[in-house]
């Protein structure tokens, strides 16, 4: 089984928690690094690997306060990624949290559910 990727979040990047042995994914926090790219890389490093073995379930939460346009690019590309879970035939969904009244991050997780194929549950808290 693939190691947990475990990236403390800062006031700047979020916190990614994706532990398949316990069957933990979890994005949360701010994300609106410096460089986007370079802070997503080992992101998409590990997916990879755990995309050739995957948990027969992966639910990922994203209990995201704040992200800029970079970001949501990214955080789109990787659910893309997360998507190719599907097609090896286990269980892929999201479930995009957000605050009442938070209408951006509410928007952006409609935005993202209308354009992926996997199960993407909108969460209001």
């Amino acid at each position: 089984m693939i190691d947990k990727l475990d990236i403390k979040g800062t006031r700047d990047t979020p916190e990614i928690v994706f532990d398949p042995e316990n069957n933990v994914f979890e994005i949360s926090g701010n994300s609106l690094p410096e460089d986007s790219e370079k802070f997503f890389t080992p992101i998409f490093s590990w997916l990879e690997a755990y995309i050739k073995s995957p948990n027969k379930e992966t639910t990922i939460h994203c209990k995201l306060e704040y992200f800029n346009s970079s970001s949501a690019k990214l955080f789109y590309q990787l659910f893309i990624e997360f998507e190719k879970i599907k097609e090896s035939g286990n269980e892929i969904r999201i479930k995009w949290h957000f605050d009442s009244g938070d209408t951006l991050i509410e928007e952006k997780g409609l935005e993202f559910k209308s354009v992926l194929d996997i199960p993407f549950e909108m969460i209001e808290k």
